[in-house]
């Protein structure tokens, strides 16, 4: 289930946590992050295509595409096997920025995704059929756990992609980590 966690940046202890998907999307989007639920258009199989998953949500990633001028979809997979795990959770669990949206719809599995803004941070756990969109230059991190496994469209306006601006600030070392509190 998707949950949408509340704290104060000074206070490890929740002060809300919400379920409700429309609820998460109304509180989320008060601070400029974009949070829909998604159906795909047709099943999938687990061994789908890139292409097929994409073509699954073609009229959602379309809709993104022109609003925002993404250039580029991709689908980026990792489950409890992948050699690389550990330093790839790694490399997301700082806290950083983009200067470019970060979009993730989970075709499949979970992430947690902790944004950072106005003195507060926000724990989102993401599951299938969630789309998430944090702004460009917003403070946040992911974790996708010791044993990670999810499947998510992701969409870029550059063709650089993913590129991470480390804030050095500390702080996402004191929150539960996927896996502790959440799934």
């Amino acid at each position: 289930m998707s949950q949408l966690t509340i704290y104060t940046e000074t206070d490890r202890h929740p002060t809300e946590v919400l379920t409700d998907g429309a609820e998460i999307g109304r509180r989320l989007g008060a601070i400029g992050v974009r949070f829909e639920r998604w159906d795909a258009a047709h099943a999938l199989i687990d061994s789908a295509s890139q292409d097929d998953i994409i073509a699954a949500y073609q009229t959602q990633v379309d809709g993104l595409m022109q609003e925002y001028a993404f250039k580029s979809v991709d689908v980026v997979s990792l489950n409890p096997n992948h050699p690389d795990k550990t330093a790839l959770r790694a490399k997301f669990l700082d806290e950083h920025t983009h200067s470019d949206f970060e979009v993730r719809f989970f075709v499949d599995g979970q992430g947690l995704f902790y944004i950072h803004t106005g003195g507060k941070v926000y724990g989102v756990l993401c599951e299938k059929g969630d789309l998430i969109s944090v702004p460009a230059n917003t403070p946040h991190w992911f974790d996708m756990g010791e044993n990670p496994h999810f499947k998510c469209i992701r969409l870029f306006t550059t063709p650089e992609g993913w590129v991470a601006q480390y804030t050095g600030d500390t702080i996402a070392s004191g929150y539960p980590q996927f896996g502790m509190q959440f799934c």
